[in-house]
């Protein structure tokens, strides 16, 4: 397993982290997802922050990510993951070459 290929960024694109640095990923009440940096005494990042015109982050978002990040692990080439959101098909996650 290689997560040094797989890299998350936030919605809006402005930050990048390299999946292996993730510690945890998590969904609050209000759909933030955020995801806890490893080694970094409490850092976090906030991936998804609710945009008005789109629904909530399903309640499994943050599972989600895990799920693609572990499937692209064994990727020959790097991979990119980000959050993207229509208004007809609400939040999901989408995976590109990097």
């Amino acid at each position: 397993m290689n997560a040094r290929n797989v890299w998350v960024t936030k919605d809006d694109g402005s930050d990048f982290i390299r999946a292996d640095a993730i510690a945890g990923v998590g969904r609050d009440y209000n759909g933030y997802i955020t995801a806890r940096l490893a080694g970094g005494e409490g850092s976090a990042v906030t991936l998804v922050a609710p945009a008005s015109g789109c629904p909530s982050t399903p309640d499994d978002f943050h599972r989600q990510l895990i799920k693609i990040a572990a499937e692209l692990s064994d990727a020959a080439e790097p991979n990119v993951v980000r959050p993207v959101c229509d208004e007809h098909n609400g939040w999901r996650w989408v995976k590109e070459p990097l």
